[in-house]
């Protein structure tokens, strides 16, 4: 194996994942080879952490004073995700800093065990107005630790 090239990621189980969310697949989702476009995966990164935070509390998409901005982004795809599917994206937090956060999002065919896909986006906590880096919240940092 040559050592400046990383070992690529293996898929992962289930298990791996603190929390999951059912999202269904569209039509529109599939491009012309059959499968989910590889940008969707994307959103679905963005949906289950969001939804997850704004389920819990801990995030107002129009009025909170910290917001997240993602800074980094990647994926590994496992096995092919199409429509009409239900996807089952697991969540967790990998890295927990004092303004920022990793999250690792799995992705699942519903019912199957081991990831299609699997990535990772990271959120710098900055205040709204001067999009400067703050300290995470109190009431969103216990949610993020519940995650870990």
């Amino acid at each position: 194996m040559n050592p400046t090239i990383p070992a690529r990621p293996l898929a992962e189980l289930r298990s791996a994942y603190k929390v999951f969310r059912s999202i269904g697949t569209r039509w529109m989702d599939n491009d012309a080879y059959g499968h989910v476009n590889n940008v969707v995966y994307y959103s679905w990164f963005d949906t289950a952490v969001n939804a997850h935070l704004i389920e819990r509390g801990v995030l107002d998409v129009g009025r909170s004073d910290t917001i997240g901005l993602v800074v980094e982004t990647q994926c590994n795809y496992f096995d092919s995700l199409a429509f009409p599917q239900t996807v089952e994206a697991g969540l967790r937090v990998a890295r927990l800093g004092s303004s920022s956060v990793r999250y690792e999002i799995g992705l699942f065919a519903q019912g199957l065990p081991l990831t299609a896909a699997k990535g990772h986006f990271v959120h710098v906590y900055v205040d709204r107005l001067t999009r400067q880096a703050v300290t995470i919240p109190p009431a969103l940092r216990s949610v993020l630790l519940e995650l870990m």
